[in-house]
C-alpha cells in the first residue's frame, strides 16, 4: 500500500476547507472513484488543514493527487491558495477499526 498526505497552510488554505467542507459530497464522490482506494481522510487544522490518502499501489496515490489537484483548480481557482506540501511513501503499519 501507498499514502499520500497534501497538506495546506497559508495563503487561502482556511477558505479552501471553507469550500472544501462545503462541498463535502462532492470531495467524496471525487475520491471515492480512485481505484485502488483504501481510505481517504480530510482534515482540519489551525492554518488550513490536509489530506491522507492510503490506495492499493502508487498509481491510486498518484491519480488522487491528480484529482485533487484538478477539482481544486477548477472548484477554487479564485480563493488562490497555495500549492499544498505533499508527501508519499510505501505504508509500514495500516490498522482499520471501523
Amino acid at each position: 500500500m501507498q499514502t499520500v498526505l497534501r497538506r495546506y497552510s497559508g495563503k487561502g488554505a482556511k477558505e479552501l476547507f471553507d469550500l472544501l467542507e462545503k462541498r463535502k459530497a462532492d470531495v467524496e464522490e471525487l475520491i471515492g472513484g480512485v481505484k485502488g482506494l483504501v481510505s481517504y481522510t480530510l482534515v482540519r487544522s489551525g492554518d488550513g488543514g490536509y489530506s491522507v490518502t492510503v490506495c492499493r499501489d502508487a498509481a491510486g496515490v498518484d491519480e488522487s493527487v491528480q484529482r485533487a489537484k484538478e477539482w481544486i483548480a477548477t472548484n477554487a481557482g479564485e480563493i488562490g491558495a497555495a500549492a499544498p506540501e505533499v508527501m508519499a511513501g510505501p505504508v509500514i503499519a495500516h490498522v482499520n477499526r471501523s
